[in-house]
């Protein structure tokens, strides 16, 4: 655990150190997010936090990460690496959603060719399959959700803290190590990114972001509990980004929208803006419905298969409520990227 908590520590301080840096380094670039209808900043923003972030991430384990795990990390830190440097080119020249999403699978790739994949059915094609799903959902709900001061930052971090505390409680110093990490570079990146933010992470960032996060998740092992039990785990920790990206897909799709390339403030975050909280209330419920989930999901790592599918059918059905409650709360017009 001292290992840990130096990997922490170090990523919290470069985040903190490198991120001011990375905001003038942005307006220098041009690197910078235009207000727009959509959006709900109202002057440029600089885009260039999740630079910052990777950065910050990278020094951590390189300096005190277990030399024993490099082996294992090299597919995930390749594949991160990949949808990092596609992000910082679609913020800086707007790559097409073919372009960053066959960018995406070939992050993947690299994570399979080492042997980073789910083990849920045991038939290495379906395997490949639901890994290769996996990761693009998670990827591209983090990227979707960065929509407000903190909020892709916040919940990240939340995440992060719930995979180390999981990983602390099995002995998993390669998962806790990635976590840990990435726990230190969200919180240091949000000095400057929470309401009101001066700099905002870019798709370098929510990228990164979303890949990492996946990729820990299925490197998360539980022995002590079934394959039955055990496959809710990262489903509920990643809970507030698989719920956010679902209400804006059916959300689109039922007025006839394309959900990948539409874009509006018809997010979960949005949506409780416009029922009258403020935008750093939405964002801090939006912490604690992942606190909660990730509470839930300490409770199914150790539970029965009994209890575990009790609580999971609980969360579902919440969760189907949810949907259908804020269906109803239009945040705003959708409108083309276009």
């Amino acid at each position: 655990m001292e290992r840990l908590s130096l990997v922490l520590i170090t990523a919290f301080v470069l985040a903190a150190g490198a991120t001011p840096l990375a905001r003038r380094a942005a307006a220098s670039l041009g690197l910078m997010d235009m207000p727009a209808p959509r959006k709900v900043h109202a002057r440029p923003m600089p885009l260039m936090g999740g630079v910052a972030i990777y950065l910050a991430f990278l020094a951590a384990l390189l300096l005190f990460g277990d030399r024993f795990y490099v082996r294992q990390m090299v597919g995930i830190l390749v594949g991160a690496t990949i949808c990092s440097l596609t992000g910082l080119l679609d913020d800086r020249k707007g790559l097409g959603v073919g372009v960053r999403l066959a960018a995406q699978v070939a992050a993947v790739a690299v994570l399979l060719l080492t042997d980073v994949r789910v083990q849920l059915v045991r038939i290495a094609g379906l395997d490949m399959l639901l890994t290769t799903l996996w990761m693009l959902a998670i990827t591209n709900a983090m990227n979707l959700l960065d929509n407000m001061d903190g909020l892709s930052a916040g919940v990240g971090a939340v995440a992060a803290a719930f995979f180390l505390v999981l990983a602390a409680m099995s002995g998993q110093y390669l998962v806790g190590a990635l976590s840990a990490a990435l726990l230190g570079a969200c919180v240091g990146f949000l000095l400057y990114n929470a309401n009101p933010a001066s700099i905002f992470m870019g798709d370098s960032g929510t990228l990164f972001l979303g890949f990492l996060l996946g990729a820990t998740a299925i490197k998360l092992r539980f022995p002590t509990n079934v394959v039955q039990v055990t496959w809710m785990i990262p489903v509920l920790v990643l809970g507030v980004p698989l719920f956010d990206t679902s209400l804006v897909i059916v959300s689109r799709l039922r007025r006839g929208l394309n959900p990948l390339t539409s874009a509006g403030k018809d997010h979960t975050s949005h949506r409780l803006v416009g029922m009258g909280y403020t935008q750093r209330e939405a964002v801090l419920t939006l912490y604690l419905v992942g606190c909660g989930l990730g509470v839930a999901a300490i409770y199914v790592s150790q539970a029965g298969m009994a209890e575990a599918w009790v609580v999971g059918g609980a969360v579902a059905l919440l969760t189907l409520a949810a949907l259908l409650w804020l269906l109803r709360a239009e945040g705003g017009n959708t409108q083309s990227r276009a």
